[in-house]
């Protein structure tokens, strides 16, 4: 990322923004770390370590000015769905389980960053995963107004706990329900002010009123102590089929953790030009979430809510989060006491305000042009709303992967032809007008090769090599978007090598890249067939073909 020098005239007024930004955005980050740690049904200090643990691990090696990494809504939901699954009403195994997850979540973001898998940043179509925050956010502002007004639910199911909400209507607490409004309209006065963090003011206003109006008389709760204490860092004893469960869905986690933090990363960094480094980024989630499992605290990731309040409040560089962590502390050190007199509601208010851009349907409608995409959509907010956050999470996952093999799967093979006199070369059923170059067949697999479709490719291939009908005399395979081979698209290619030589067809294969070219360059089938293996275009391997066959003699170029 590129950031001017602090020797730069402007360097002062920089880091005065960040100074004020920092203030800003640590008023709304430690009640949020508050209310999601009611979401994931731990102890309000966990979302306070996830907290200090991404901002500071993220501010000193994370690449994005404006990223906030802390707790966010979906980790928190996500992970007490998953415990709750697995540990049944063991509250202290629900604990273990929980902090376990986190550590696992935090070695896979590790792992990821030193293979240096930054570059899959789409792997879950974004359609699936707009669908699932609609969904998540929807079941979570149901589920948080649930809480204001004093009704228990028995299901996490959105459909079945809906009826339950509205047939326990004559027993809803109003006086909480008051309060949460009271304090929605705080925060939407606040959002209009800059640098006032309305989360804050929002829960010194709710302490004034609960002290005030006696509010637990009423039927209103109050989050009690928060026991921010550090803990010697210690790895849950689980058994070893728990830590292989816990290693299923802490892929799960990643996947969207990474998808929401990425999305957000990117999204600020094409805004402001700036340049993001996505294996960095990983390195960074992988040790926030491990600084944060080792000690008690949540999952972590850089939630758009939050980094678009620091972008907001004026933030230049990464000094603000580590701002926003100093203040923090300070607040920890000295008035985290009262903190635990804030009523429930203002925190519920607090998580609904927040999710509030989740329920647009303005983001949804874009992926409603496409057939594919709104069933995508559909399939997604349904799941979520239907089976539960932590299935609708593993069916939203199970869903990208599915396209993505499906795509990636593919047998498509293109028959190209020459546009004119030019030297470009495209798509005969797209460009009727191109033709075909007498007695040569161009091939162009849709997809790269690999073990999942290369033998069905390069068979659909022979079928067009056996059944065309024009006389040909030599065969020419656009290799382009395959920079590299495993070994099951090398043997099939090898097979190929021989299955043409069988049809006495010449063969060549145009715009193989390095390391393409070099693999199969070792196959003793490409010398003994006299396969020309060229790594410039089509055009230029075209007329190599050409004058070799003429000569009648092949050689690798």
């Amino acid at each position: 990322m590129a950031t001017e020098p602090l020797t730069h005239p402007t360097a002062a007024p920089k880091r005065t923004r960040d100074l004020l930004a920092g203030l800003s955005i640590a008023g709304l980050l430690l009640p949020e770390a508050v209310a999601y740690s009611s979401i994931a049904a731990l102890p309000p200090q966990a979302g306070v370590i996830a907290l200090f643990a991404g901002l500071l691990c993220y501010g000193l090696l994370g690449t994005s000015r404006f990223a906030i990494v802390s707790a966010t809504s979906s980790s928190a939901a996500v992970l007490a769905a998953a415990t709750l699954s697995l540990a049944g009403g063991d509250a202290q195994l629900r604990l273990s389980l929980a902090f376990a997850l986190v550590l696992l979540t935090g070695v896979f973001f590790l792992l990821a960053g030193l293979f240096r898998l930054g570059g899959v940043t789409a792997f879950i179509a974004k359609p699936v995963l707009r669908g699932f925050a609609f969904g998540l956010a929807l079941t979570i502002v149901l589920k948080q107004f649930a809480t204001v007004v004093g009704v228990h639910l028995s299901t996490g199911n959105l459909v079945r706990f809906l009826p339950q909400l509205l047939e326990q209507w004559p027993q809803w607490n109003w006086a909480g329900a008051a309060v949460a409004a009271v304090a929605l309209l705080v925060l939407g006065i606040c959002s209009r002010i800059p640098y006032v963090p309305g989360g804050l003011v929002a829960v010194v206003i709710g302490i004034g009123a609960g002290q005030w109006f006696n509010l637990p008389a009423h039927g209103v709760d109050l989050i009690g102590v928060i026991e921010l204490k550090l803990e010697v860092p210690s790895l849950p004893q689980l058994p070893f089929a728990d830590w292989l469960r816990l290693g299923e869905l802490a892929f799960a986690l990643v996947m969207i953790l990474y998808a929401e933090s990425y999305g957000s990363i990117s999204s600020f960094a094409l805004k402001h030009g700036d340049r993001v480094s996505s294996n960095r980024d990983l390195l960074a989630l992988g040790a926030s979430n491990l600084l944060s499992g080792l000690f008690h605290g949540m999952p972590a990731g850089a939630g758009y809510s939050a980094t678009s309040a620091n972008e907001a409040a004026g933030a230049r560089s990464r000094l603000a989060g580590l701002t926003a962590a100093a203040v923090m502390l300070l607040i920890v050190l000295t008035v985290l006491p009262y903190i635990a007199l804030t009523p429930e509601p203002v925190l519920a208010a607090i998580v609904m305000y927040a999710l509030g851009h989740g329920l647009s349907l303005q983001p949804l409608g874009r992926y409603f042009i496409w057939r594919r995409d709104r069933v995508l959509v559909i399939c997604a907010v349904s799941a979520v709303l239907v089976l539960g956050v932590l299935d609708g999470l593993l069916l939203s996952v199970g869903i990208s992967i599915l396209l993505l093999l499906r795509q990636m799967s593919a047998a498509d093979i293109q028959i190209l032809g020459q546009l004119g006199s030019g030297h470009d070369f495209v798509d005969l059923s797209r460009h009727p007008q191109a033709r075909q170059v007498p007695g040569v067949l161009i091939l162009r697999p849709g997809e790269a090769l690999f073990f999942a479709n290369a033998e069905r490719i390069l068979g659909g291939a022979l079928r067009l090599i056996r059944h065309v009908q024009a006389p040909i005399h030599s065969i020419i395979l656009s290799l382009e978007e395959s920079p590299d081979l495993d070994g099951t698209s090398i043997e099939a290619l090898d097979e190929f090598f021989r299955q043409v030589s069988l049809e006495h067809k010449h063969l060549a294969l145009a715009r193989l890249k390095h390391e393409a070219k070099d693999a199969l360059a070792l196959l003793p089938s490409s010398r003994e067939y006299q396969v020309l293996l060229s790594g410039t275009s089509v055009d230029d391997t075209l007329q190599e073909s050409l004058r070799g066959w003429k000569a009648g003699a092949f050689s690798q170029a």
